[in-house]
């Protein structure tokens, strides 16, 4: 009895309308990543250090997750194109987002070379995504039409904030289209509905620009999010530089939030980072970063919240101060698919900058080591 197998990716041709056949693939995929082991200080309110798998149950670079994706060409150079992504939590086989099957991407699009890639449904904001090329070092250094990421769960991962829509860094209820001009220019608009009788509560509007000239490539974006009855408005601008072997990164975030009766919040945020990769299997990754917050209101536990989708205690005084964190962290790749690395971070917090992962103190110290492998 001869044998079947489930292939990652499929492909078949279905006879159109017009006469001709049409071409349609299904790929699924997917990426594992596992720290272990990790540390970091002042994990509980007593000051002790703790010793684990993952921070906090977090792999350090990437969300582990497997999803599917596929596109028909209909003809004419259009494609009718989807993707359905879910994460998952290696170290115990859960969920990321219980109750949430695909809490990564679900959405359907459309896209050809001459009008771009039109993609409605749960997906990155495009902020995100123009601003992945200087938030960190571990990205795309070139804009593209596929969505992009930050790093995971670490120190330095909040940044990304400042890119998020009304309902995280990812549009519930969004649409997006992006375009990569043949000359270098990319141009990209994000809407997200509020789903409400109001038009514009709790939804969000955001544009993004930017160019990849080579060995340099810039972007930036303007983001307008209507939360909760407040308005919250967002700048940035960032580019990268390659010389041979080393990339540096840099960009600058601006922030103000609205906070009813307690007046508006005021952000100034800059990163920059370098990237060495040397011939050989061997790359080394190196970044800082700062946020300064002015006139912040604490949440309800008392702490800095994110921008963008933090709560805030309306009976909260007003808070100055600022967070900085120092990176690092080097790879070596067994094959195209899989490496391991080493890395860690250090974060000191100043003034009224509070964050709840510390417990009081003012500095933190997180290591790994870890494996992350591509199917």
């Amino acid at each position: 009895m001869k044998k079947r197998y489930l292939t990652l990716a499929v492909a078949a041709t279905a006879f159109g309308a017009s006469g001709a056949y049409a071409q349609s693939s299904v790929q699924l995929y997917g990426l594992m990543d596992l720290s272990v082991p990790t540390y970091q200080t002042h994990a509980d309110a007593n000051g002790n250090h703790v010793i684990g798998m993952g921070i906090g149950g977090e792999p350090w670079f990437s969300g582990s997750r497997w999803g599917m994706k596929g596109a028909e060409d209909i003809g004419g150079g259009t494609k009718i194109i989807f993707r359905l992504e879910s994460e998952f939590v290696v170290a115990n086989g859960q969920m990321e987002d219980p109750g949430q099957l695909f809490d990564r991407d679900a959405w359907v699009g459309v896209e050809n070379d001459t009008f771009g890639k039109i993609t409605a449904g749960f997906q990155n904001t495009i902020a995100r995504d123009a601003a992945a090329i200087y938030g960190d070092p571990y990205g795309s250094a070139r804009l593209t039409t596929e969505e992009g990421g930050w790093t995971n769960a670490n120190n330095f991962k909040q940044m990304i904030f400042y890119a998020a829509s009304a309902t995280g860094t990812r549009y519930e209820n969004g649409v997006a289209w992006k375009k990569l001009f043949s000359n270098g220019i990319f141009a990209s608009a994000g809407y997200a509905f509020g789903n409400s009788t109001s038009f514009g509560s709790n939804a969000n509007y955001q544009v993004a620009l930017g160019y990849n000239g080579g060995p340099f490539n810039v972007s930036g974006f303007y983001s307008h999010v209507n939360r909760e009855g407040n308005t919250n408005q967002s700048f940035s601008v960032g580019g990268n530089y390659t010389f041979g072997i080393l990339r540096a990164n840099a960009g600058y975030f601006r922030y103000l939030g609205n906070q009813g009766a307690l007046g508006q919040r005021q952000d100034n945020a800059w990163t920059v980072s370098l990237k060495l990769s040397p011939k050989g299997p061997l790359d080394y990754q190196l970044g800082y970063q700062q946020m300064r917050v002015k006139n912040a209101a604490y949440n309800v536990d008392g702490n800095i919240p994110n921008a963008n989708i933090g709560a805030f205690d309306p009976t909260s005084g007003l808070h100055n101060g600022y967070k900085e964190t120092l990176y690092w962290s080097a790879f070596y790749h067994l094959s195209k698919r899989t490496e391991v690395y080493l890395a860690g971070d250090y974060m000191r917090l100043h003034g009224g900058y509070t964050v709840g992962t510390t417990f009081g103190a003012t500095n933190q110290l997180e290591l790994t080591t870890g494996v992350r492998t591509r199917f």
